[in-house]
């Protein structure tokens, strides 16, 4: 008995160039991993100017429109903005300049612009790459790539039923509303809140325990086949060895400027 979960509606990729979108995969999956390792050990400044540029170039070249993915990535920078803000005036080192009394060091500077360059180059090739991927369908190249089936498991009944609790979860709000519910700063909002998940906590395990009855009535034995499509093409084994390339380059320079900037 075979089962299948079934894809959520999403918009279809035609943003993406044919020979990106044809990618395998497993090597999208494969080839994030290796850049985040490969640039999370950089200092210079070369060779992280040049991770940021081949992501820049790659987002270039998908055709993808690049003001969502640069939004993205601009949030994630307002995430640790805070960080690198602080991070020259609280690092001991060379006195670089002074505001309001404090001063801020070359070290921590260098530091702030460090973390900077590589939170950017690596979450901008993970929109790039796995980023543009299916949900299920990354859900079955991690599969393929040996990851856990508990792990691939759980990604493919979240992906299936995180829509299933949000209708629930909208039938619910709604139904507060119609006894005429507004959340207000007061004790009565912050209990019936607390009794909108709770509702939400058992409904799920509910829901989750007909579906497990369901599907054991259909043969599930606790592992869901895997029914991809996935080949290996020439295309990729060009790609693979650009990849290769890059990440050599990256060392060399990494090797030839040393620490410094």
């Amino acid at each position: 008995m075979v089962f299948v979960l079934a894809e959520p509606a999403v918009a279809p990729p035609g943003f993406l160039a044919a020979g990106i979108a044809r990618i395998d995969p497993r090597f999208r999956v494969a080839a994030v991993l290796a850049f985040a390792l490969v640039v999370s050990q950089l200092d210079s400044f070369a060779a992280l100017g040049l991770a940021l540029a081949a992501g820049l170039a790659l987002l270039l070249a998908s055709g993808q429109p690049a003001r969502p993915v640069l939004k993205r990535m601009a949030a994630m920078d307002g995430f640790i903005l805070f960080m690198l803000v602080l991070l020259p005036f609280t690092t001991p080192g060379t006195p670089l300049f002074t505001l309001w009394g404090f001063g801020a060091s070359r070290e921590g500077m260098r530091d702030a612009l460090d973390i900077l360059l590589t939170a950017n180059a690596v979450v901008l090739m993970v929109l790039l790459l796995p980023g543009t991927l299916e949900p299920v369908t990354l859900g079955h190249a991690l599969g393929r790539l040996g990851v856990p089936a508990a792990l691939v498991n759980l990604l493919l009944f979240t992906v299936r039923y995180i829509t299933v609790l949000e209708s629930e979860y909208q039938r619910m709000r709604q139904a507060m509303r119609a006894r005429a519910f507004s959340a207000r700063t007061n004790l009565h909002t912050l209990v019936s809140l607390g009794y909108l998940v709770g509702m939400m906590l058992v409904r799920a395990q509910e829901r989750s325990e007909r579906v497990l009855q369901a599907m054991k009535c259909r043969g599930f034995t606790g592992a869901l086949p895997l029914i991809d499509t996935m080949r290996w093409r020439r295309a990729d084994t060009a790609w693979a060895l650009g990849f290769a390339a890059l990440l050599a380059a990256l060392v060399a320079l990494e090797v030839a400027h040393g620490v410094g900037p």
